[in-house]
């Protein structure tokens, strides 16, 4: 049981040989795709809301992004619109799957978010693959990480814990929607939160999604609502200094 079958994989490739896949997605995305992969970034609104989140991923003198299946022609369609006269391919790879362990382990790579997350990998895609969404989901919310546009969409960037979760660069740079980015970052305006609670100590009105099954719900709070005992230890609500 490893493969997630919710996730899938867009190739962006060079067409021609003066391209520079990472310097396109550079001046896009939150992160630094130029460094160590995989990440964990997202494309914004240019008013810093949460338009896709995905992990990136080397190949060979491209990239490939690891994303919610549900979204995954969007992306490709949003992309396009930003590649303009660019040599770029950008398109599925649907020969891939991306597979998931809850532990670290040879072959894989650690979630770039959180090492409790357990480790990522790519591999071809096969019939006799396994499903593990259901685990990974459990695993993922009980230690209080959210993702995907149900949990995150249409939500500023740093209300989605990216600083936390290492899904943001304060120094690469420009992007879409690094503007407001950085000035809640610079003035220490990060007023609300994304918190995986219990179903039962979720507040209706602030509830982006419940899980039943699991008993749990995710809620976007403001800091000051945020109970000690209900934050995960890696989340920082210290003041700022």
């Amino acid at each position: 049981m490893t493969r997630l079958f919710d996730r899938a994989l867009i190739r962006l490739s060079p067409q021609a040989p003066d391209e520079d896949v990472p310097s396109f997605l550079q001046g896009l995305v939150t992160n630094d795709v130029k460094g160590v992969l995989p990440v964990w970034t997202a494309l914004l609104s240019p008013q810093g809301k949460v338009l896709f989140d995905f992990l990136v991923w080397p190949d060979s003198d491209g990239l490939l992004l690891d994303c919610e299946a549900s979204a995954v022609d969007a992306l490709v369609k949003r992309l396009t619109l930003y590649r303009l006269r660019r040599k770029i391919g950008i398109a599925r790879a649907d020969d891939l799957a991306v597979h998931w362990e809850n532990h670290p382990g040879d072959g894989g790579a650690r979630d770039p978010r959180l090492a409790a997350l357990g480790q990522r990998w790519i591999a071809p895609a096969s019939d006799s693959d396994v499903p593990a969404d259901d685990a990974w989901r459990a695993h993922r919310l009980r230690l209080g990480v959210t993702e995907g546009q149900a949990e995150l969409g249409d939500l500023l960037w740093l209300e989605c814990n990216a600083a936390d979760l290492n899904g943001v660069s304060f120094t690469k740079g420009c992007y879409v929607g690094q503007e407001n980015t950085a000035r809640m970052n610079w003035r220490h305006k990060v007023n609300r939160r994304l918190l995986v609670v219990p179903l039962d100590q979720s507040v209706e009105a602030r509830r982006r999604v419940a899980y039943p099954e699991l008993g749990l719900a995710v809620d976007h709070r403001r800091v000051e609502d945020i109970p000690a005992d209900l934050a995960p230890a890696w989340m920082d609500l210290s003041p700022p200094v």
